[in-house]
């Protein structure tokens, strides 16, 4: 939990007493590898911490090889389908752990109390918008103005880890190609 509020206090200084409020709303949640933790249809009603493991956003299909994974979110980040835990409303996309998981997660309705409660909580829901609106335009952007072997070194610099623990098909989804694209892009690489 300590990690949460170094990860906090990067941005914004929390005192003890709403340390304390803040603290006593998250749940500690241990998950196995491969579990979905949020499928379609379903609203999304917790916002969590990852203290370890790697959780991955991505379009269900009927054909598994044809999964769009368009996010992944490591430890020490804030994950979460953002859209349907401020709308309250079905999410149109799931979230999976890729390994097992140890988060820290606080319900909608607990963080409503934060920010009605505590003199941070405005702050903190003004800071963990603008980080994941700015995850998801790099994204945008990448895809857009990138080809996806400038994708993949780009994503092969900033988490170097990320190559060793995902399989290689959903790397390839996430860069917009497919797996033999992919595999044509590191044999020219190397």
């Amino acid at each position: 939990m300590a990690n949460i509020r170094t990860y906090l206090e990067k941005s914004l200084m929390i005192d003890d007493s709403d340390w304390n409020f803040f603290r006593s709303k998250l749940k500690l949640r241990k998950v196995k590898k491969r579990t979905k933790i949020l499928k379609v249809g379903e609203i999304e009603n917790y916002i969590s911490f990852i203290d370890k493991g790697i959780i991955r956003f991505f379009i269900p299909k009927e054909d598994t090889e044809k999964e769009i994974t368009f996010g992944f979110c490591f430890s020490n980040e804030f994950v979460s389908a953002y859209d349907s835990f401020l709308t309250q409303l079905p999410t149109l996309y799931e979230l999976e752990t890729l390994t097992d998981v140890v988060m820290w997660s606080m319900s909608y309705n607990d963080l409503q109390e934060v920010y009605k409660k505590t003199s941070i909580g405005n702050a903190l829901g003004r800071l963990s918008s603008e980080r994941l609106y700015l995850i998801k335009s790099k994204r945008e952007q990448s895809l857009l103005n990138e080809t996806a072997e400038e994708r993949y070194l780009k994503l092969f610099d900033e988490r170097p880890k990320l190559i060793k623990e995902i399989p290689l098909k959903y790397i390839a989804s996430y860069i917009g190609v497919t797996a033999q694209a992919l595999s044509r892009i590191r044999k020219r690489i190397t």
